[in-house]
């Protein structure tokens, strides 16, 4: 009996073979082993393209550690590259368009303002989206910020909190700029006139780097630290959408963004949407609601953009229980549920793309022997 093999594809950090991710990697082989899945890593600088042959990283549970082989192409591939700004992603496109044809546990997602955009063609998801303009001329900005009182600036491709700008007008009349630059360093706050927006801007290049502008949701806790939710939404061992867990976030002191890497820290939902809310019952109707929209979003993202795996959604959730939609992720961490304390939920979110892989190789076999049964009998 053949053994599915599971190929995870990943991106080279930098120049030195750097693999951001090894340490989900080994969980993962060991986790398959149970499953009877094979698993191993490469990115598309280990591909031999005219032998189609594989310089595999393999992870050795006995002597545990990493070692190189030639492999030859996997059943499934599971697809891990973030975005970069460098040659790499470069050599992905070109993996990805020699190779589209092979069983991919997750297709591409597009960009934030494509996302948006498909998102706002089923009325069903318009009310749980902050308004979203994409930054072509100074009147995008100007228009919004007049609109609504807070608003944010976020690159199109940008990812764990780099390069997003916080404006909020004050009691003053003036608004308050703040947030990251793209090292995810806090960037002083300053304060400027409606006129006076732009050219403190005006070295952020908005349009050339592809920004959005997007409603803000009002989100301080009664310290003053922001906060939302990461919602990871993931297919079972029976190929279907499921939400495996969802954690808090909060901020760190000064910071505009809850996200992990920028200090901020993970809470379980249940606690902190209950102090928000105030009345736990109905933080408890709220959570149901969110996990409800979440399994609609996978379904209608991968219905667009073909199959998917798995999809984190940043949630806020403001101070009357409506629940707005902040972000799409198609290659979520899962860190989040280890620093919230819920160990088992972690667990799961590194088992479920597998218990899929394993469903998915079932499901093409049975259709592969039902075809070659159909020719037997012709």
């Amino acid at each position: 009996m053949v053994q599915p093999v599971l190929g995870i594809l990943t991106l080279y950090l930098n120049d030195n073979g750097w693999l951001e991710e090894k340490p989900i990697y080994q969980r993962m082989t060991l986790a398959g082993k149970k499953l009877g899945l094979e698993v191993f890593v490469f990115t598309p600088a280990d591909v031999n393209y005219s032998d189609n042959r594989i310089h595999a990283h393999i992870y050795d549970a006995s002597s545990q550690s990493w070692s190189r082989k030639w492999r030859s192409f996997p059943h499934m591939i599971y697809d891990r590259c973030r975005i970069q700004r460098s040659h790499r992603f470069v050599q992905l496109s070109h993996f990805r368009k020699k190779y589209g044809h092979l069983t991919f546990l997750n297709r591409v997602l597009r960009n934030k303002w494509t996302v948006y955009r498909t998102m706002r063609k089923e009325d069903d998801f318009v009310p749980h989206l902050p308004m979203t303009r994409l930054y072509e001329s100074a009147s995008d900005l100007t228009e919004m910020i007049r609109k609504y009182p807070l608003i944010y600036l976020k690159p199109i491709n940008g990812t764990g909190g780099r390069g997003i700008l916080r404006i909020e007008k004050q009691q003053s009349g003036e608004y308050l700029i703040q947030g990251r630059d793209q090292d995810r360093r806090i960037v002083r706050p300053q304060r400027a006139s409606l006129t006076g927006i732009q050219g403190r801007l005006a070295s952020w290049d908005l349009k050339g780097n592809r920004y959005l502008v997007q409603q803000g949701i009002q989100l301080k806790l009664p310290n003053g630290r922001v906060h939302d939710y990461r919602m990871l939404v993931q297919k079972n061992g029976k190929g279907e959408w499921e939400v495996t867990g969802c954690a808090g976030r909060i901020g760190a002191s000064g910071s505009i963004t809850s996200n992990l890497h920028g200090g901020g820290q993970a809470i379980k939902m249940q606690s902190l949407l209950s102090d928000w809310i105030r009345n736990e019952d109905t933080a408890a109707d709220i959570r149901q609601k969110a996990e409800d929209f979440g399994v609609k979003v996978a379904a209608y993202l991968e219905e667009s953009y073909g199959r998917l795996c798995e999809l984190a959604l940043d949630l806020a959730i403001d101070r009357r229980g409506q629940i707005w939609l902040l972000e799409v992720n198609p290659k979520p961490a899962r860190e989040v549920f280890a620093q919230a304390g819920e160990r088992e939920t972690y667990k799961q979110a590194i088992i479920r793309p597998l218990e899929y892989a394993v469903w998915l190789y079932d499901q093409k076999k049975r259709r592969k022997e039902k075809q070659e049964k159909l020719e037997k009998n012709e």
